[in-house]
């Protein structure tokens, strides 16, 4: 079963379902790097398929998408929507029970990887390269990491500003897509950001 893209895409399953056990091997606690490792992949993926694999498979097959190609944008937008928030044993659950169904889908005989190999032919040579130089996605960092950026700031008497993105921005804000402004108490107050 499966040829060079099937190959690639299922060992990258296989290798983001093992950080995502590694991150919930402790059932008390989420191993926050294994975590960051398997979201960080995890989007890559849905990037290489979304804009090399399923627009090559679209293009060879005359403009025409593959049947369950609805199916698989719906998993990818709810599985990179439950990427955004702090990881919890519910969110981890439903990342679980849809990569349940979406795995074989792709993998499965008959399945999307199959079916692109199909269509693409000896041009699945090339989409294999493309697929292994896609870049790594930016990641901004959760919830939690920017509260602790600025819990650091606060505790350290450094300024409220402390922000991996832009100097003068509080990291919970800049989450919020906030500004903090000083008042003369030393309290910050909210601004928007224009």
């Amino acid at each position: 079963m499966g040829g060079k893209i099937y190959g690639y895409l299922a060992n990258d399953h296989a290798r983001l379902d093992g950080a995502l056990r590694r991150a919930t091997r402790d059932p008390n606690q989420i191993d926050r790097a294994a975590y960051a490792e398997f979201r960080e992949g995890l989007l890559r993926h849905i990037g290489m398929e979304e804009k090399i694999l399923l627009p090559a498979a679209r293009s060879a097959n005359g403009r025409k998408p593959l049947p369950s190609v609805d199916k698989l944008h719906l998993d990818h937008g709810a599985l990179a929507a439950l990427l955004v928030p702090t990881p919890t044993s519910a969110i981890i659950a439903a990342i679980k029970t849809i990569l349940d169904g979406h795995n074989p889908l792709e993998e499965g005989p008959g399945g999307v990887y199959e079916e692109c190999e199909r269509l693409l032919g000896t041009g699945a040579d090339e989409i294999v390269l493309r697929l292994q130089s896609a870049p790594r996605v930016a990641m901004a960092p959760t919830l939690i990491t920017l509260l602790l950026l600025n819990l650091h700031a606060t505790l350290s008497g450094g300024p409220h500003t402390m922000s991996p993105c832009k100097p003068g921005l509080n990291a919970t804000a800049i989450y919020r897509g906030r500004d903090m402004k000083h008042t003369g108490s030393g309290q910050p107050r909210l601004g928007m950001t224009l």
